[in-house]
């Protein structure tokens, strides 16, 4: 197995968790390929440079990096295996002091690959040149540090949905709905449950609220007053500026990410442990 591996130098514990592989590789047969900096720190291995002849990857951070890691496969459809070295890590599949048996797991084909849904968002400028973004949790097009509302019209398959008086706009995956969206106010959906999600940012009106569309559905949404220039965020780590005049088109993306899982762990265990669900005392602070 060719396991490429991407991670956050900014987290304790990396370091051990790369010697923690160097030490499994030749008993479990793999090949390693790191990214830049991890292949510096590593000091052996093949160099990661594309998403192309990896069997699966593993990430070594948080939830941002293995965010990172889904768009680094390009659409490539091979398992993700995240060791959270953070505090919350709600996506992750693991824990630092899980790495090697999760590791072994993974080399062996004792694991489940839970496909998530993952949308695709388009945006033609100006001078008719068009952007394009994939993302696993979120598309958000908000107003950035300007203090006014910004007034979006939302169209649903070309069906006009509403016009909304917000501070933005979150549009999520059933992945995403227990990130920005859900603090936005948005509901909760089970990561398989294929769905796109609206949750407007600070609606100014009682009426507005969050909305589930089938995964059919091709979302348009264009600013009709606010400030000149809006920002679309890909993930919460990526983007770009957005006009006005422009219009955001964000549809199911053709393909899917696959996430690592072991047997014992459940979404609604996670939910109860990273998030303090329902007050229960299953809360971790690691």
């Amino acid at each position: 197995m060719r396991l490429g591996v991407v991670g956050h130098r900014g987290y304790h514990g990396l370091t051990d968790v790369l010697r923690t592989l160097e030490r499994l590789a030749p008993v479990l047969g793999l090949s390693l390929a790191y990214e830049g900096e991890l292949h510096e720190l590593a000091g052996n291995g093949e160099r990661l440079d594309g998403p192309d002849d990896i069997d699966a990857l593993l990430t070594l951070g948080g939830d941002g990096t293995m965010l990172r890691g889904a768009r680094f496969l390009a659409g490539r459809e091979v398992p993700i295996l995240g060791v959270n070295l953070g505090k919350l890590g709600f996506l992750t599949s693991c824990g630092r002091e899980d790495a090697e048996a999760a590791v072994r797991a993974l080399a062996s084909g004792d694991f489940l690959a839970e496909a998530r849904m993952a949308i695709e968002a388009r945006a033609t400028t100006s001078d008719g040149t068009e952007k394009r973004w994939t993302a696993l949790n979120d598309i958000v097009l908000h107003k950035g540090g300007f203090a006014r509302v910004v007034r979006l019209r939302v169209e649903a398959n070309g069906e006009t949905v509403a016009s909304y008086a917000a501070d933005g706009l979150v549009i999520s995956t059933p992945t995403g709905s227990t990130a920005y969206s859900l603090s936005a106010g948005g509901p909760v959906v089970f990561p398989t449950v294929e769905s796109i999600i609206l949750t407007p940012i600070s609606a100014h009106t009682l009426a507005i609220r969050p909305l589930v569309l089938p995964p059919s559905a091709e979302v348009t949404v264009q600013a009709d007053d606010g400030p000149e220039e809006l920002l679309v965020t890909v993930d919460g780590q990526v983007g770009a500026t957005f006009h006005g005049r422009q219009r955001l088109h964000v549809r199911r993306s053709e393909t899917r990410v696959h996430i690592v899982r072991f047997p014992g762990t459940t979404f609604f265990s996670r939910l109860r442990r990273k998030l303090g669900w329902g007050g229960l005392p299953e809360r971790d602070e690691k």
